[in-house]
Protein backbone atom coordinates (compact mmCIF):
# COMPACT_ATOMS: atom_id res chain seq x y z
CA UNK A 1 0.00 0.00 0.00
CA UNK A 2 1.12 3.52 -1.18
CA UNK A 3 1.86 6.34 1.60
CA UNK A 4 2.17 9.61 1.00
CA UNK A 5 3.84 12.16 3.10
CA UNK A 6 3.55 16.00 2.70
CA UNK A 7 6.19 18.71 3.39
CA UNK A 8 7.33 21.93 2.90
CA UNK A 9 4.21 23.41 4.71
CA UNK A 10 4.73 26.94 7.23
CA UNK A 11 3.95 30.58 7.52
CA UNK A 12 4.77 32.98 4.83
CA UNK A 13 3.80 36.51 3.66
CA UNK A 14 1.32 37.62 1.10
CA UNK A 15 3.60 37.95 -2.13
CA UNK A 16 5.84 34.99 -0.56
CA UNK A 17 6.60 31.62 -2.03
CA UNK A 18 6.77 27.92 -0.97
CA UNK A 19 7.17 25.31 -2.24
CA UNK A 20 5.39 21.87 -1.25
CA UNK A 21 6.32 18.11 -2.02
CA UNK A 22 4.61 14.94 -1.76
CA UNK A 23 7.10 12.01 -1.02
CA UNK A 24 5.38 8.39 -1.75
CA UNK A 25 6.70 5.07 -0.32
CA UNK A 26 5.24 1.93 -0.29
CA UNK A 27 4.57 1.67 -4.45
CA UNK A 28 5.54 4.07 -7.70
CA UNK A 29 3.19 6.31 -8.14
CA UNK A 30 5.01 6.72 -11.69
CA UNK A 31 1.69 5.61 -13.58
CA UNK A 32 -0.58 7.20 -11.70
CA UNK A 33 -1.87 10.71 -11.63
CA UNK A 34 -1.37 12.39 -8.90
CA UNK A 35 -2.69 16.06 -7.37
CA UNK A 36 -2.98 18.34 -4.51
CA UNK A 37 -5.97 19.51 -2.79
CA UNK A 38 -6.63 22.27 0.55
CA UNK A 39 -8.87 22.82 3.15
CA UNK A 40 -9.35 26.04 4.58
CA UNK A 41 -10.79 26.37 7.97
CA UNK A 42 -14.40 25.78 7.88
CA UNK A 43 -14.50 24.88 4.73
CA UNK A 44 -14.61 21.90 2.30
CA UNK A 45 -11.30 20.63 0.99
CA UNK A 46 -10.96 21.84 -2.61
CA UNK A 47 -9.00 20.79 -5.87
CA UNK A 48 -5.97 22.67 -6.79
CA UNK A 49 -3.91 20.89 -8.99
CA UNK A 50 -3.66 17.72 -11.07
CA UNK A 51 -0.71 16.27 -12.95
CA UNK A 52 -0.69 13.12 -15.16
CA UNK A 53 1.25 9.90 -14.83
CA UNK A 54 3.91 11.96 -17.26
CA UNK A 55 3.70 15.09 -16.11
CA UNK A 56 3.07 15.80 -19.89
CA UNK A 57 -0.36 17.36 -18.97
CA UNK A 58 -1.69 19.69 -16.08
CA UNK A 59 -4.82 21.08 -14.69
CA UNK A 60 -5.33 23.93 -11.83
CA UNK A 61 -7.97 25.40 -10.33
CA UNK A 62 -8.96 29.06 -11.83
CA UNK A 63 -7.86 30.73 -8.21
CA UNK A 64 -4.26 28.82 -8.29
CA UNK A 65 -3.77 28.99 -12.30
CA UNK A 66 -0.46 30.93 -13.08
CA UNK A 67 0.52 31.25 -9.68
CA UNK A 68 0.98 27.66 -8.80
CA UNK A 69 2.46 25.11 -10.62
CA UNK A 70 2.50 20.98 -10.20
CA UNK A 71 5.58 19.01 -11.11
CA UNK A 72 6.87 15.39 -10.33
CA UNK A 73 10.20 13.58 -10.13
CA UNK A 74 8.97 9.91 -10.70
CA UNK A 75 12.49 8.47 -10.39
CA UNK A 76 12.10 10.07 -6.66
CA UNK A 77 8.69 9.23 -6.35
CA UNK A 78 8.00 12.81 -5.81
CA UNK A 79 5.15 15.29 -6.41
CA UNK A 80 5.71 18.99 -6.07
CA UNK A 81 3.75 21.96 -6.03
CA UNK A 82 5.20 25.15 -6.21
CA UNK A 83 3.52 28.22 -4.76
CA UNK A 84 4.25 31.55 -6.23
CA UNK A 85 2.59 35.10 -5.02
CA UNK A 86 0.87 33.56 -2.16
CA UNK A 87 -2.54 35.49 -1.10
CA UNK A 88 -4.35 35.19 2.53
CA UNK A 89 -6.82 32.78 0.68
CA UNK A 90 -4.63 30.23 0.32
CA UNK A 91 -4.26 29.44 3.77
CA UNK A 92 -5.37 26.11 3.96
CA UNK A 93 -4.09 22.46 4.92
CA UNK A 94 -2.50 21.26 1.37
CA UNK A 95 -2.56 17.39 0.61
CA UNK A 96 -1.48 15.22 -1.75
CA UNK A 97 -3.93 12.45 -3.38
CA UNK A 98 -3.54 9.54 -6.35
CA UNK A 99 -6.06 9.57 -8.95
CA UNK A 100 -7.73 6.53 -9.71
CA UNK A 101 -10.48 5.99 -11.87
CA UNK A 102 -9.88 10.04 -11.71
CA UNK A 103 -10.64 10.38 -8.18
CA UNK A 104 -8.74 11.08 -5.21
CA UNK A 105 -8.25 7.79 -3.87
CA UNK A 106 -5.66 7.84 -0.81
CA UNK A 107 -4.60 10.99 1.02
CA UNK A 108 -1.22 11.84 3.39
CA UNK A 109 -1.96 13.56 6.31
CA UNK A 110 -1.36 17.05 4.68
CA UNK A 111 0.65 20.64 5.86
CA UNK A 112 -0.25 23.43 6.75
CA UNK A 113 0.08 26.63 4.47
CA UNK A 114 -0.43 29.69 6.23
CA UNK A 115 -0.12 33.33 4.25
CA UNK A 116 0.24 36.62 6.59
CA UNK A 117 -0.74 40.06 6.20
Amino acid sequence: QVQLVESGGGLVQAGGSLRLSCAASGRTISTYSMGWFRQAPGKEREFVARITWTGSSTFYADSVKGRFTISRDNAENTVYLQMNSLKLEDTAKYYCTRFVNNSPDIWGQGTLVTVSS
